[in-house]
C-alpha cells in the first residue's frame, strides 16, 4: 500500500511577526525545496534511530554470548564510523565560534578531496533535492 504523504502547509507568521520578512519570503519561494530537505532530514533521523536500536540489540547479545555474525559486525563497524563523522562535524560546533556557518563549506570541501563526512543514513539524498 503506497503511503500518502499529507501536504505541508507552511505558517511563516511568527518570522513576519518578528521582523523577519526577507527570511519568510525566501522560505515561500523555495517552498518545495524546504519542504522536501526537511523530509530527506526527517527520513535520515529515523533511520538513525532505527539503526540505534539495531546497534544496541547487537551490542547486548555480544556481551550475553561473546560472539557476532558477520552481519552483525559489519553493521557495528559502520556504526562505529558514523559517530566518529558525526564527532568530525561536532566539534567545530564547539569548539569555533561561528562553525555554524563553516559547516557546508567544509563539507563540500572534504567532499571534492574524496572524503565523506557525512553518516550511511544522509549520504546521497540531499543531491536529490531540485
Amino acid at each position: 500500500m503506497a503511503e500518502k504523504k499529507k501536504s505541508l502547509k507552511l505558517d511563516l507568521t511568527i518570522f513576519e511577526n518578528k521582523g523577519k520578512q526577507d527570511f519568510a519570503q525566501i522560505i515561500q519561494k523555495n517552498k518545495h525545496k524546504a519542504i522536501q530537505a526537511f523530509d530527506i532530514f526527517m527520513d535520515g533521523i529515523k533511520n538513525e534511530a532505527t539503526d540505534s536500536k539495531e546497534t544496541r540489540r547487537i551490542l547486548i547479545q555480544y556481551v550475553a554470548k561473546q560472539q557476532l555474525s558477520k552481519d552483525e559486525e559489519l553493521h557495528l563497524k559502520t556504526r562505529v564510523y558514523d559517530v566518529l563523522k558525526k564527532l568530525g562535524i561536532g566539534v567545530p560546533f564547539i569548539l569555533i565560534p561561528g562553525a555554524t556557518l563553516l559547516i557546508p563549506f567544509i563539507l563540500r570541501a572534504v567532499e571534492k578531496k574524496g572524503i565523506n563526512l557525512y553518516p550511511n543514513n544522509f549520504k546521497g539524498k540531499a543531491k536529490n533535492i531540485k
